[in-house]
């Protein structure tokens, strides 16, 4: 600008592209190394940094960018990480999608996200959530995007902008139930799409759909089981009650399901509601109306979530199971304190302890939730 062929002529230069506030930023770093940034100018700093290449600045505003990054704003972050070249700052907002995939879709900056970056976050294999939210988040998307591109809200525009986007939905995941409500009604899939997604659920061999059927691995690593139980006894019967035990864990885990005991007379069939409930503040974690078969044998049957439950590590939680169906075998001789092998040699240790109130008479020593199924 000042110097060499290209050397401005005039008294004054305008940088045009640049914000009066970020420019004053550059210049107080430049002359005193102090450092004033905020939410507000953090972004426009940050270009005003990588446009003169003072990396030091630059430096500073990603870490501000890190230590503030959260649920709210991971897709926000994630755009302008992908727009500045910071590959660092992307992987962490996408590490922090992976991790509370809910909570991120449901945030304001989601629908304002650009197309590519959307087509990074619904590639990924890593997202914990259940396929028909994330079909809703985009729903939501193609909505905010037929605004911003002036076009009518219309299903044909929606897909139209979605893209490939769309064909990064993975609509056989999906249970037919989810499918049935969701997406056959929203008008983007045409006819053919939807009787073949249909055959997909209801007939072997499936047919080729057009849409990934990969499962995302919403976990890392191989599922995990803690039995809390020596041994099993028969019986234990069902009215109503709910069956509830309270748990901790020494490290960060994701719960998928419990492992619950079956009829004591032969084949059957049971209705059941689960929860995790954090105990201090009665919120619901989890939660998910199912049913299981059982075969008459004392084995454990699985009851899942539909999404995994984060367990966060010294926390007190209520495991809970409201069983209907027939008396049912029990376990007996509970431990208090389980440690799981892990795959990798790490170990989780489990704490179990009484959860008072109306617990179907379900304690630490006997009763109902043999077992918990989660990841690492």
């Amino acid at each position: 600008m000042f110097n060499g062929v290209l050397a401005t002529k005039s008294d004054e230069v305008e940088l045009p592209d640049v914000e009066p506030a970020a420019f004053l930023h550059l210049l107080k770093f430049l002359y005193s190394d102090e450092v004033r940034i905020g939410p507000e100018s953090v972004m426009t700093t940050l270009y005003t940094a990588k446009k003169y290449a003072v990396a030091a600045l630059e430096e500073h505003c990603v870490d501000f960018l890190k230590s503030n990054l959260g649920t709210d704003n991971a897709f926000l972050l994630l755009t302008q990480a992908r727009l500045f070249d910071e590959p660092q700052l992307a992987a962490l907002c996408l590490e922090m999608i992976d991790k509370n995939t809910t909570d991120a879709l449901n945030a304001e900056g989601f629908t304002d996200i650009d197309q590519d970056t959307l087509n990074a976050v619904l590639e990924r294999d890593t997202l914990r959530i259940r396929e028909a939210k994330i079909f809703a988040a985009v729903l939501r998307w193609s909505e905010a995007e037929c605004i911003r591109r002036q076009l009518p809200v219309t299903p044909s525009n929606q897909r139209m902008v979605l893209g490939r986007a769309f064909h990064a939905i993975r609509f056989p995941l999906m249970s037919v139930e989810e499918f049935a409500m969701g997406p056959a009604q929203s008008g983007l899939l045409d006819d053919r799409e939807i009787v073949q997604l249909f055959l997909y659920f209801t007939v072997n061999p499936k047919p080729n759909v057009g849409f990934l059927d990969t499962p995302r691995c919403c976990m890392t690593g191989k599922e995990l089981t803690v039995n809390r139980f020596s041994q099993t006894e028969s019986r234990w019967g069902y009215s109503g009650t709910t069956d509830r035990v309270r748990f901790t864990v020494d490290q960060r885990i994701f719960v998928v399901g419990f492992g619950l005991y079956g009829s004591y007379f032969g084949p059957s069939e049971y209705e059941v509601h689960l929860q995790i409930i954090h105990l201090a503040t009665k919120k619901v974690c989890g939660s998910n109306t199912t049913t299981f078969c059982c075969d008459g044998s004392d084995d454990t049957f699985r009851a899942m979530f539909k999404e995994p439950v984060e367990i966060l590590p010294n926390t007190s939680y209520i495991a809970s199971a409201k069983l209907k169906g027939t008396d049912s075998y029990y376990g007996t001789r509970g431990l208090r304190r389980v440690t799981a092998d892990c795959n990798n040699g790490e170990k989780v240790v489990f704490q179990f302890s009484y959860a008072a109130g109306n617990n179907n008479g379900t304690s630490v020593e006997d009763g109902q939730i043999p077992a918990i199924i989660f990841y690492i």
